[in-house]
């Protein structure tokens, strides 16, 4: 395809700045015809959508777009929370590939050949506008990206004839707005409590909040809708609905279960530009399918090549191809670090927890401000929960299998059927592949020298296969793994040090016998991070003497605000024998970093004996997330 000439670039405002940083870029010949294209970006929910089978939903305008459009039926984020989740979209790049960029709240660098899809859009002309939230994870600049990214960006303001790419996020549904009741159509007497959950006034209330702000989300959506309408565009509109994770409501938001990770898609194709659609109008799609596919299809759909950097695919246009899995993880979620790794064919979701010691429910400050969360935490310290409810607040399993149509909830783990021994062993070697593949940074402690895109592809592969193997080592948690372990410790790889210590903590008393090499070892060890993992295994071990000053000093001292968090979550999670941490404790709740500050607060209530669920620990003033 031929590159725009200069005149037409300038003539569309700021498309020749994107143009200077992609050379070569192909764009559609002058004069062709191209779709507009709006996007209609919710947040943080679940298909709670009467177009998706929901009857207690009120989303008549969502439902009347799926009619005219394509429904995606399995959709599902990156990762279950916003940050991560919208570097994969803005990037088509899996988060985990490039870190710190698989961690909530991050900074990563991207390579100089890395940019936000819409550069090549705003290249071959289009007018880009962004309203307005932009949470990319990482140090692209917006002003590169959008024409226009404020509150006030809008479709309006291209130029005459200009065709547009325009986003509007909808905040509505935010995780935020569940901190308080919606009231609505929807009461608390209507909504399904899940079996997994205690069925409280808390719990009930946050379910009815949840669907009475997507009856205003469906509103808000109508609004844009018609508006499109009235300026005479929609015909040669493209119209995508999505969400950007999953819902908020407890144990979804933050975790890979379907409720972290299911979301809304929907493209409405006018009749104009159905030829580029495959799926027919009111068709739906069972395949699953990924946001991080978006960027992808919104470049197929102008006629655009998709750069072959990107992990996305296309959905639709001249591009799409079709996928088998889709897969998505977490790392640190706010304050806390765990990690997890999961695929699903839509059917069948296999997940792979890498720190099963640590319980789904660890306190998170920002999360507990939602009534359901302190209602379930309530009911677990009351002793008043099933088995089942009483689950997300114990130790995990190092893998699962669940059957998503007959068991929705996911609470009957079939890891060990038989019957599922070769479907397992075909997602074992699929996510094994995968996360060497992406050359996945969840591998490497954050904060190492070894993190980022371009520092990672510097490491020999065998290495990375390595991490991969003794990482899952070290989660089976097996006590004849010991040896193997201790060997690791002295490796010159800080990554391999860095599992093999991890694999000693996970172990607790069983790693008694790795006492002496732990304790040489930290005193020689050169990796922060190393050496809190040293420390903590220390205490479990009981060697507390040995351990706890280690990690205070980690704590206090250390410049890095990843090391000092992680040595608070040791601390945390080594419970009573953390006391001598408290004057320390009482002086990192005035910490300028923010998770170090939620932390601390929490560990000094609980060595207090002053904890409640219903604390508020996160600072309410800063609630703009």
């Amino acid at each position: 395809m031929p590159i725009m000439p200069r005149r037409r670039l300038l003539a569309f405002g700021g498309a020749a700045s994107a143009a200077a940083l992609l050379p070569g870029f192909g764009v559609p010949a002058a004069g062709e015809p191209r779709p507009n294209i709006l996007w209609l970006v919710s947040e943080d929910n679940n298909p709670f959508v009467g177009a998706y089978g929901d009857q207690l939903a009120r989303t008549p305008h969502i439902d009347a777009l799926a009619g005219r459009g394509i429904l995606y039926r399995n959709v599902y984020s990156a990762a279950p929370v916003c940050a991560p989740s919208r570097f994969a979209i803005i990037t088509g790049v899996r988060p985990e590939s490039c870190g710190p960029a698989q961690h909530m709240r991050a900074r990563a660098r991207l390579p100089g050949f890395m940019h936000g899809f819409p550069e090549y859009l705003r290249q071959a002309g289009y007018y880009c506008s962004n309203n307005a939230k932009t949470d990319y994870n990482c140090d692209l600049d917006p002003a590169t990206i959008w024409n226009e990214s404020s509150q006030s960006a809008h479709w309006k303001n291209r130029a005459p004839g200009q065709p547009f790419f325009s986003v509007f996020n909808l905040e509505t549904s935010h995780e935020s707005r569940v901190f308080v009741p919606t009231p609505g159509n929807v009461g608390p007497q209507d909504v399904r409590v899940p079996p997994y959950l205690p069925d409280t006034p808390q719990i009930r209330r946050d379910f009815a909040s949840y669907y009475n702000l997507m009856e205003r989300v469906d509103a808000q959506i109508g609004v844009k809708l018609a508006e499109l309408e009235q300026a005479g565009l929609a015909d040669d509109t493209i119209v995508f609905h999505y969400s950007d994770n999953g819902g908020v409501l407890p144990r979804s938001k933050r975790f890979c279960f379907d409720e972290g990770l299911r979301c809304v898609l929907i493209v409405s194709m006018p009749p104009k530009w159905q030829h580029l659609a495959g799926p027919k109008a009111g068709s739906t799609v069972a395949d699953p399918v990924g946001l991080i596919d978006l960027g992808p299809t919104v470049l197929s759909l102008a006629g655009l090549p998709v750069p072959g950097h990107m992990h996305g695919q296309a959905l639709l246009g001249r591009a799409a191809q079709p996928r088998r899995y889709q897969f998505s993880m977490r790392d640190r979620m706010d304050e806390r670090y765990d990690m997890s790794r999961t695929l699903t064919d839509g059917h069948y979701r296999y997940t792979r927890n890498y720190h099963p010691h640590r319980p789904w429910g660890q306190h998170y400050a920002f999360a507990w401000l939602a009534g359901g969360y302190q209602s379930w935490e309530s009911e677990y310290l009351a002793g008043r929960l099933n088995e089942e409810q009483a689950r997300f607040f114990r130790p995990k399993p190092f893998e699962s299998l669940h059957d998503l149509q007959q068991d929705p909830d996911q609470l009957h783990d079939l890891i060990a059927d038989p019957a599922q021994a070769r479907r397992i062993d075909v997602m074992r070697r699929a996510l094994d592949q995968h996360m060497l593949a992406v050359v996945d940074n969840g591998l490497i402690p954050e904060g190492s020298a070894a993190e980022g895109y371009e520092a990672s592809r510097k490491l020999h592969p065998s290495l990375m296969r390595q991490a991969l193997a003794l990482a899952a080592t070290a989660a089976k948690r097996e006590p004849d793994s010991i040896g193997r372990l201790r060997r690791y410790l002295a490796h010159r790889s800080e990554i391999l040090r860095w599992w093999a210590a991890q694999g000693l903590v996970m172990l607790g008393r069983a790693a008694v016998a790795a006492g002496a090499d732990l304790k040489s070892r930290l005193a020689l060890e050169s990796s922060p991070q190393v050496k809190v993992s040293l420390a903590e295994a220390l205490v479990n071990i009981g060697d507390a003497r040995a351990g706890i000053p280690a990690l205070i000093g980690l704590y206090e001292s250390h410049p890095d605000q990843c090391v000092k968090l992680m040595a608070v979550n040791a601390l945390t999670c080594v419970g009573e024998a953390a006391r001598p941490a408290l004057d320390a404790l009482r002086r990192g709740a005035s910490a300028q970093d923010t998770y170090v500050r939620n932390a601390s607060k929490y560990l000094q209530l609980v060595l207090n004996g002053t904890y409640a669920p219903q604390i508020a620990i996160f600072d309410l003033d800063s609630l703009s997330r």
